[in-house]
């Protein structure tokens, strides 16, 4: 595979059609494209499968930037990253997502309901009063708002600081794209890091004077560095919601891009129609793991110190396990997707991303039953790591 065609404005427009490519070469290939580092793409439903239970391929660890980026230290975003559960593997990741999982158990998440509920009629009236002057940019006034704020109150993060958090995660998320490692991008990412971290610090300093029943109480009072305790509160908020945002503003351009679909969305079906956008687009489309000794994937070699792209997006699509792949169907009798990987570092948050969804979608259309796109969606490249709408204008009362 020539990584610059998955990097090339065509291929970040439309991955798909570089997607089907690649079923057609098996289930992984080379890489190619004059980048180092990177060895193989697996793109095969099973055999993305198998790498991501695999412990032979681990995340992009200290040990990782290491080899790669001996400088790394010199960033705090990176830093921040690295000690948090999201790059580390092994008993130090088990014992923090122990801590952390407690609260995303599946009894937990199905509590959460009405609350989940109740916030989204509060930021439908809030749409209702902004759409009195015309157009709403969904991405920041809803997609962004709900899942942020439904994190918000699990963490203990005050609602009043949640339009000052957005930036400062959309700086951290643009260094985790393929290319995104540029100056730019790390000045603004570490800036960024370093006010999340006095952010944090203060707040989980106020908790242990004042607990509360809340996560950051929780995890205050657990053995865990200070530096652990912040990077791990940064990361979980900011994972908590951003892939939620994007299922949610991928997930309505679909259903509006699709009237018949839309017509057929029932509060009784969403649940498949959550899991169809998950699969058919999903706001992770790739991941990457790296090989600290000689390993191969699907009969081809990775070295030492190389890389693997693990294309997520790729194989949710993937012929030899869904039929017709490139067809939106939440009826499909072939569900299921990689959307929130496998093994370890499945997603703590999938099951209330998909209360959020399953939540969110019908009643914004029993709310809105005129809601359209005030604009047409931009065909503008977008990120491959996170993929998703930066604005997204709708028309509320059509």
């Amino acid at each position: 595979m020539d990584l610059n065609a998955l990097l090339s404005e065509e291929g970040r427009i439309d991955p798909p059609a570089l997607y089907a490519r690649l079923h057609r070469a098996g289930d992984a290939v080379a890489v190619d494209g004059g980048v180092q580092g990177y060895a193989v793409a697996v793109h095969g439903f099973d055999a993305v499968a198998q790498v991501l239970k695999d412990s032979r391929f681990r995340q992009l660890d200290a040990a990782y930037l290491d080899l790669t980026t001996p400088q790394w230290r010199r960033h705090p975003a990176l830093w921040m990253l690295r000690e948090s559960m999201f790059f580390t593997d092994g008993p130090v990741h088990d014992r923090v997502r122990q801590m952390i999982g407690g609260a995303f158990t599946a009894r937990r998440v199905n509590a959460m309901e009405d609350a989940v509920a109740a916030l989204t009629d509060r930021l439908l009236d809030r749409l209702a009063e902004l759409a009195a002057d015309g157009p709403v940019e969904f991405m920041g006034e809803f997609a962004y708002l709900l899942p942020s704020s439904v994190m918000a109150q699990m963490l203990g993060v005050p609602q009043e600081d949640l339009a000052w958090f957005r930036p400062r995660v959309l700086a951290i998320g643009a260094i985790l794209e393929l290319d995104g490692g540029t100056w730019r991008n790390m000045v603004r990412a570490d800036t960024a890091a370093r006010e999340l971290s006095a952010y944090f610090t203060e707040l989980v300093a106020k908790r242990r004077q004042d607990p509360r029943d809340d996560l950051i109480s929780l995890l205050a009072a657990e053995d865990l560095s200070d530096e652990g305790l912040v990077a791990n509160l940064i990361t979980t908020f900011n994972a908590g919601f951003v892939t939620t945002t994007h299922l949610l503003g991928n997930g309505l351009t679909m259903l509006l891009e699709r009237p018949e679909l839309r017509a057929g969305l029932t509060a009784g079906n969403v649940a498949s129609y959550v899991d169809e956008m998950i699969r058919f687009e999903p706001p992770v489309q790739i991941l990457v793991r790296w090989a600290p000794q000689d390993a191969d994937v699907q009969g081809l070699p990775v070295m030492a110190g190389e890389a693997v792209l693990v294309m997520i997006g790729a194989a949710n699509r993937d012929p030899a396990r869904f039929a017709d792949p490139d067809r939106f169907d939440p009826t499909r009798p072939d569900a299921g997707s990689l959307s929130f990987g496998l093994g370890p570092h499945y997603c703590l948050g999938a099951a209330l991303s998909r209360l959020e969804g399953q939540v969110a979608f019908p009643a914004l259309f029993e709310r809105f039953p005129k809601l359209a796109l005030a604009e047409q969606v931009s065909g503008a490249p977008k990120p491959l790591i996170l993929r998703g709408h930066d604005t997204l204008a709708v028309s509320c009362h059509g």
